[in-house]
């Protein structure tokens, strides 16, 4: 069988400079975020994904930043990377000329889709980061909130507005307070958003934890409305590091790390238990970490029962996994090799476009190369099939083959 095309449940967007100039209300638009073009004369890596940058209005070497309150967010040529050669995916300081149209552009983006055999995708932030850490961070809540609503209506009317439903919407939550989220969930939810971001490990944002009952409200609205509780790796604003001297490639081999803290988290939370039909999805986290953490949980709660806490937990970690939990990946020959363990229904594909990580254009190719000992139906639920489920995309989808399984 021909590749279905596919549907990434993981891209990103970098924000055009004109966002919330356009749609934050008037009265706050001189306060919110905007686009600076400075001189700089470095950037280095400062261990666990921060950056030093050292600004210099007399260098010829320029970089479009995010200023926002205290924050200046830097673009950079690792974030903006596809269509250059690897040894060009570098830390250099980038402008929106330097990027590929496609990263900020929706037609351009299309256009790039086309020529990856990509049906669809869903797109996390940039400068607000993957969960909406920089509004949550700020100093003026009303403004960070604002900024947040701005976002979602530029996203859903703007981004993925004109794109005939191949651009998916993927929604912020004020981070901050769990009423306003719930109230934003529900907002999107009915203009037919079923999608929003979230973070691996709230605590290390300094929020409540999961395990505290604090956000059983947003999970029901999540659950109440089919809305997809999205994570990706970094939502966190803490990567896994080993130490603050080791290099970038500690930090990037060891990415998946905070996605399984954070599924133990959810698994043993009773969170699912109380929520049965919440989705959760662990975006750019690979897989062949999975069957182990499986066995090893429910192997926990079947020995140790008597102190370690899992009295909430009617059925083994694992069950709620295979029912209320998404993977994702986008080159993982181990996980593909134990896909049973890690499940035919829970796996879904990205191409991560258009950070240095993405195999565009090669993305086909790539899917061929990995799952070229499947069955077809199998192929079929990895690259579309379990992602029209996940988000309640239309069944009937353009792009489904006729000889896919219903």
């Amino acid at each position: 069988m021909e590749l279905p095309e596919i549907i990434s449940v993981d891209d990103h967007v970098v924000e055009p400079a004109h966002v919330w100039e356009r749609w934050l209300p008037a009265r706050l638009r001189d306060r919110g975020p905007r686009v600076e073009r400075r001189g700089i004369r470095a950037i280095e890596f400062a261990g666990a994904a921060a950056y030093r940058e050292e600004f210099d209005a007399d260098s010829p070497v320029k970089v479009d930043c995010w200023v926002y309150e205290d924050l200046v967010y830097t673009h950079k040529r690792m974030v903006a990377a596809v269509g250059l050669p690897p040894e060009e995916m570098t830390m250099t300081p980038i402008t929106y000329e330097d990027m590929r149209p496609g990263c900020h552009d929706p037609a351009a983006r299309l256009a790039d889709m086309d020529l990856n055999h990509v049906e669809a995708s869903l797109c996390f932030p940039t400068f607000p980061r993957f969960c909406g850490q920089t509004f949550a961070e700020g100093a003026d809540k009303e403004l960070g909130l604002a900024c947040v609503r701005a976002y979602n209506d530029w996203m859903v009317e703007e981004w993925c507005g004109d794109s005939g439903g191949r651009l998916i919407p993927l929604c912020l939550i004020p981070l901050w307070d769990v009423d306003l989220a719930v109230a934003e969930v529900r907002r999107n939810a009915e203009r037919g958003v079923r999608a929003v971001c979230f973070s691996e490990l709230p605590f290390h944002l300094g929020l409540p934890t999961i395990h505290s009952g604090y956000w059983d409200p947003f999970f029901a609205a999540c659950a109440e409305t089919g809305t997809v509780v999205c994570m990706h790796i970094g939502s966190s604003s803490r990567m896994p590091a080993t130490s603050s001297d080791a290099p970038p490639g500690v930090t990037a081999s060891l990415a998946f790390g905070n996605s399984m803290s954070s599924l133990v988290d959810f698994l043993f939370s009773g969170v699912l238990v109380r929520h049965p039909t919440l989705k959760l999805a662990y975006a750019e986290s690979q897989m062949g970490w999975l069957p182990y953490v499986l066995e090893r949980v429910d192997d926990v709660w079947e020995d140790n029962q008597g102190w370690a806490g899992t009295k909430a937990i009617p059925e083994p970690p694992s069950t709620y996994y295979y029912r209320n939990v998404f993977a994702c990946f986008f080159k993982d020959q181990h996980g593909i090799d134990a896909i049973d363990k890690v499940g035919r229904d829970n796996v879904t594909f990205e191409t991560d476009y258009p950070h240095s990580d993405s195999t565009w254009p090669r993305t086909k190719e790539v899917a061929e190369k990995l799952m070229a000992g499947l069955d077809d139906e199998t192929v079929y639920k990895i690259v579309r099939g379990n992602a029209i489920r996940m988000l309640g995309l239309p069944p009937d989808a353009p792009a489904t083959p006729t000889t896919a399984p219903a």
